[in-house]
């Protein structure tokens, strides 16, 4: 077992958030994560900085913590080739340190862009085209891929991961746990969900699989309460809700 300190973009500007991942090296933490989102899931968590600068700066600042990305949605709102090159420069930059979550998504933070929000089963479809397409930008000296959803056009990626980068697909229940077996390294799940591991692994999942545990420590713990009610109402709700 490994144990993570997820930095929360949602609730922390980006200096902070590089000062955090010092902070959980320094405590012997195993890894941390960080999402990859264009809004924070309430206004009131006020931040949101692009995850992608983020890490260029905890890679310089760090040298043994794992860095996930939990998680990145790969299919809208950007290109998943232009996300192949930017991993694979995190990776560079990292020696080899990363790990990033994938997902189908959700629309509070893709819908941006003005595009249409797909049903889950189209999403799944997209994801698992972007996957593919995204490993082959990094093994293949030249990409031309013209896919039901994705086209790429002689695009070659010169800095490629020196490792192995772990695509590790997000899940909530039984049918994205058999996408993530069928196409992931492993599984990333927001909380812990028993079911969904078990369809993992029925479906011939392997990998690790990193689960979020979510609390709020405070000296007084009706302060405590009040800023879970504050920053955090969303955990309180069940399945795709939250």
């Amino acid at each position: 077992m490994k144990l993570g300190l997820t930095l929360s973009s949602e609730e922390h500007g980006p200096r902070r958030l590089i000062d955090m991942a010092v902070l959980a090296e320094d405590s012997h933490f195993d890894f941390v994560s960080i999402s990859d989102h264009f809004h924070p899931w309430i206004s009131s968590q006020g931040h949101s900085p692009f995850v992608w600068s983020v890490l260029g700066g905890i890679a310089s600042v760090t040298e043994r913590v794992e860095v996930g990305i939990g998680v990145t949605c790969p299919i809208l709102r950007i290109h998943p080739a232009i996300l192949a090159q930017a991993a694979a420069t995190t990776s560079l930059l990292l020696d080899g340190r990363l790990i990033w979550g994938v997902g189908t998504g959700e629309n509070l933070n893709e819908h941006v862009l003005g595009d249409p929000w797909p049903i889950y089963e189209v999403r799944a479809e997209m994801l698992e085209e972007s996957i593919d397409l995204i490993r082959r930008l990094w093994t293949e000296d030249s990409v031309t891929h013209r896919g039901e959803y994705f086209t790429v056009e002689d695009a070659r990626i010169l800095d490629r991961p020196d490792h192995p980068i772990p695509i590790v697909v997000s899940a909530s229940g039984e049918n994205s746990a058999e996408l993530a077996a069928r196409v992931g390294d492993g599984l990333w799940l927001s909380s812990l969900n028993e079911e969904t591991i078990t369809a993992f692994e029925a479906a011939g999942g392997s990998g690790p699989i990193f689960s979020q545990l979510t609390l709020c420590w405070g000296p007084d713990k009706d302060e405590a309460i009040d800023l879970v009610h504050r920053q955090w109402p969303n955990t309180g709700l069940p399945g795709q809700l939250n």
